[in-house]
């Protein structure tokens, strides 16, 4: 039976519903921050709210979030929305605003390295996984059918595309049999919603047989009842997010960030399903509810492919499969093959 993708993509009810990303909102009040995030943070950030207002240096702060498709947001903030904190999936989004003088340019000073969440890309299953899905050559099946995200505007899509890049290129392969193995997979994904949020809905109200995310996007449907499972590939990519403070952000903006790169603040993230990030000492890992082991629930990968160790770092792999084309400039690689492959490319 030829599977079909809901016509309007919408956000998830409840813990999963996404706050309105057409500006970062914000108030003029000194104790009321805002903080612009990319779509997948929003359930885990009202945790941590909650936990640094019960804290001395968070108990007379407020937050004003908004939450989008990282690229999107990013861009929001160059052209005026406020922002106090920025937390974004890639770093390419947030080198754009210290281009723009809003984010100062030692923003990766600190033990995390400017990191405030990770996790790794993952494929989520229907329940059960009817159909035996273990990895990656299963996307690229005969029949088989797959959510992502579009890279032109998500982070999530942006490591999903490179995870699925590096199987190729990480097990031996060359670019050219990489680029054929992009273009069946795109071949099986009819659309490509805007945000890995708009992803997750997307195949949850459809009936397609994978969705590519993030682990933490996945363990957190799991946590709200969704019936679907996820796979951890044998090889994967690591999912890095960066956040700082804006340069002119208000007081408690860096109290916030510094609480977010805390033990504290990792484990309230690990709760949720990211895995606690590289610099931070001291935190123990809880029992994760929706993990496939909630009690170990993060475990290695078999191979771990890394932006830095395995991609050139984002300042070139932004450019060699993301570019999109302006002034003459060639297209990245997976743009090209998106435009080729007639793939409904979604956007806000």
């Amino acid at each position: 039976m030829k599977k079909t993708l809901k016509a309007a993509v919408v956000g998830l009810t409840g813990a999963l519903a996404l706050t309105a990303c057409t500006s970062a909102g914000g108030t003029s009040s000194k104790d009321t921050l805002s903080l612009v995030g990319f779509s997948v943070l929003e359930t885990a950030n009202n945790a941590e709210f909650s936990a640094f207002q019960d804290t001395d240096a968070g108990k007379d702060v407020e937050f004003a979030p908004s939450y989008g498709p990282s690229g999107d947001q990013s861009r929001a903030v160059e052209a005026g929305a406020d922002a106090d904190v920025v937390h974004f999936s890639l770093e390419t989004d947030m080198t754009r605003l210290v281009d723009a003088g809003l984010v100062s340019d030692d923003w990766k000073s600190g033990p995390t390295k400017g990191i405030a969440t990770s996790s790794v890309v993952v494929i989520a299953v229907r329940k059960g996984n009817p159909e035996g899905i273990t990895g990656w050559d299963d996307l690229v099946e005969d029949g088989t059918t797959v959510v992502a995200a579009n890279p032109g505007s998500s982070g999530a899509a942006r490591w999903s595309m490179l995870a699925a890049w590096e199987h190729i290129v990480g097990n031996g392969g060359t670019d050219a049999e990489a680029k054929a193995y992009v273009a069946k997979l795109l071949a099986n994904t009819p659309v490509l919603p805007a945000s890995g949020r708009d992803a997750t809905s997307a195949f949850l109200e459809g009936d397609q047989d994978a969705l590519i995310t993030y682990e933490n996007e996945a363990i957190l449907a799991k946590q709200n009842d969704s019936d679907i499972d996820y796979v951890i590939p044998d090889d994967t990519l690591l999912i890095e997010n960066p956040a700082a403070v804006t340069v002119d952000a208000k007081d408690g903006a860096q109290d916030f960030l510094d609480f977010l790169e805390s033990a504290d603040g990792q484990e309230i993230y690990a709760k949720y399903g990211f895995r606690p990030v590289a610099g931070v000492d001291g935190v123990e890992v809880p029992e994760v509810e929706g993990a496939n082991d909630p009690s170990d629930p993060f475990p290695a990968p078999a191979k771990l492919f890394t932006i830095d160790g395995d991609l050139g770092g984002w300042s070139e792999a932004a450019d060699k499969f993301f570019a999109d084309g302006e002034d003459g400039e060639p297209l990245g690689i997976i743009i090209d093959l998106i435009q080729k492959s007639g793939t409904d490319a979604q956007d806000d």
